[in-house]
């Protein structure tokens, strides 16, 4: 599957992975040739392999589930670096 240099950048632009001009010819092959390994998964027949959730057999590790005073806002954000209120404050990753 061939990548263009356009999708290679909105790809790392969506990352916020700072890729140089002349990085990106060499980013788009290698990005196809990774989709392009992938891409051999849809030619193994899978007709009557039974779905698996997990190959180990599970059992439950939960501890007894018992009420705790929490923690307060002030020691939950102690270390926070930028808050608002009670909140932690982070950039916003949506464009306006």
């Amino acid at each position: 599957m061939a990548v263009s240099i356009d999708e290679v950048r909105w790809t790392s632009h969506l990352a916020r992975i700072r890729l140089h001009e002349s990085e990106l010819p060499a980013m788009a092959r290698e990005l196809s040739a990774v989709l392009d390994y992938v891409k051999q998964l849809d030619s193994v027949d899978c007709a009557g392999v039974a779905p698996l959730t997990h190959p180990l057999t599970v059992q439950n590790v939960f501890r007894e589930d018992v009420p705790e005073p929490s923690l307060g806002a002030d020691l939950a954000l102690a270390n926070a670096p930028a808050r608002d209120q009670d909140f932690y404050a982070v950039p916003a990753v949506l464009e306006p």
